[in-house]
């Protein structure tokens, strides 16, 4: 930075705005992620009901298929690598692009009528209408992913040195109001209209973001002049970097860690709403907000421990905490209790966890990976947490086909959400022995 330059992101305003901005794009990316999760049980229904005569298998197929290009043909590797060589700007507008377009698909595939032949794909024999919306949510999962690395590079840039934790916790609460947006009305909406009406209306959700993240383009770019406009070679990313990355122990136990948590929290999510309805007798039409309760409660409470993290630190502390809950939750869930008020009592519970470790993990990678690489850091826990939120959907919509008390399902979120919180013990030793800070306040 030039001698005497004050940078726009020490104005409050600005970068307040900016958060606001990007939020936004990332809200409505959320929105889209969950908007089909409400209708699984009327994609299940014959078509001359208004569904699509999907299985619990196929559900499970398509729930998995947003991670299939980003684990197996590596794009979520390589969207970090696109992040830290071309750029915030540049980026963020291809991901909010490709998530159009897989919407897009999605959105065909479920106004076709496609006949009803099967087609074979990874031995799973599949409707043209799943495969056809397994490609249109893998799209768009390259594109989600993307957003999600490029955002939260930007909350770095962006917010160092000032309210990183909060800043996070907020951008994090704006995406949960997504996802509890789809939980709540897309069954509704496709019950009062057709079964793509949701889609449609994530359509123009998606285009709105596409368009808030080009303003925060403009802004991002008067942030670069008051830079030197050669920064030093030191802050350039080079191929090298990542091999800085892959050495660290906090990287491979933030990542591990991340692979459990979310694969007991986003893949759950997707199963819930008809968990509420199989399981505890909930009336369809409500039982997607039974399940946007725990989404919702994380708007107030993902800033909440964030500002505690900024101010006060035990960033660790919170992760583990955040991680028993989750597994309390579904062992509770596991239980043969079939009262709807447990239901709800264990969802306000799991809003608790869900909070809490997310708001403390996302600001401790920048105290273990520096800038210049951080897309590319951020990029391979993405990865490689999508391989359990690609496999999981699939072990536990077969589970729910052989065992529909949901006991068996429950149990593997169960013990998945165990297994973060070990590995969160792991991370708080690690911590103590390398210095990293983690325990420390975000605000200096």
């Amino acid at each position: 930075m030039r001698p005497g330059t004050k940078k726009i992101n020490d104005s409050p305003a600005a970068r307040w705005t900016v958060l606001f901005i990007v939020a936004t794009a990332m809200m409505m990316g959320y929105f889209v992620n969950d908007v089909m999760s409400p209708l699984e049980t009327l994609l299940e229904m014959p078509r001359s009901q208004g569904g699509l005569g999907w299985t619990p298998s196929d559900y499970g197929f398509f729930s998995g298929a947003g991670s299939f290009i980003n684990v197996f043909l590596l794009m979520l590797f390589f969207s970090g690598i696109i992040l830290d060589k071309m750029g915030i700007r540049f980026t963020g507008t291809l991901a909010c692009s490709l998530m159009v377009l897989g919407t897009l698909i999605k959105y065909y595939a479920v106004i076709t009528d496609f006949g009803n032949c099967q087609l074979s794909i990874f031995n799973y024999q599949l409707p043209p209408s799943v495969a056809m919306a397994s490609l249109g949510f893998a799209v768009f999962g390259v594109g989600y992913e993307m957003t999600g690395i490029t955002v939260s590079k930007a909350m770095v840039r962006w917010f160092s040195g000032h309210e990183l934790a909060l800043a996070m916790g907020l951008q994090l609460a704006m995406a949960r109001l997504g996802t509890a947006a789809a939980l709540s009305i897309s069954a509704p909406i496709a019950r009062h209209f057709t079964l793509s009406a949701p889609l449609l209306l994530a359509l123009s959700f998606l285009v709105t973001g596409l368009l808030a993240f080009l303003v925060f383009c403009v802004m991002d770019r008067r942030l670069d002049k008051t830079y030197e406009s050669n920064e030093p070679s030191d802050d350039e990313f080079r191929w090298s970097d990542i091999g800085v990355t892959l050495r660290s122990p906090g990287f491979w136990l933030i990542t591990l860690f991340c692979v459990l948590f979310y694969s007991a929290v986003s893949p759950f999510l997707k199963f819930s709403t008809r968990l509420m309805v199989m399981k505890y007798g909930v009336d369809p039409d409500i039982a997607g907000f039974f399940s946007s309760i725990a989404p919702f409660g994380t708007i107030l409470m993902t800033p909440l421990f964030g500002y505690v993290y900024d101010r006060y630190g035990r960033g660790v502390t919170l992760v583990i905490t955040g991680a028993l809950l989750l597994a309390a939750v579904h062992f509770g869930f596991s239980l043969p209790i079939h009262n709807s008020s447990v239901a709800i009592l264990l969802m306000v519970v799991l809003s608790v966890g869900y909070s809490l470790a997310p708001a403390a993990l996302w600001p401790c990678v920048p105290k273990i990976i520096p800038l210049k690489c951080l897309g590319t850091a951020y990029s391979m826990i993405f990865f490689i947490q999508n391989f359990g939120r690609a496999i999981i959907p699939m072990f536990v919509g077969r589970a729910n086909e052989t065992d529909p008390s949901y006991t068996t399902s429950m149990l593997i979120f169960g013990f998945t959400a165990l297994g973060a919180a070990l590995v969160a013990i792991a991370m708080w030793y690690t911590d103590r022995r390398k210095g990293y800070g983690l325990q420390l306040p975000n605000i200096k």
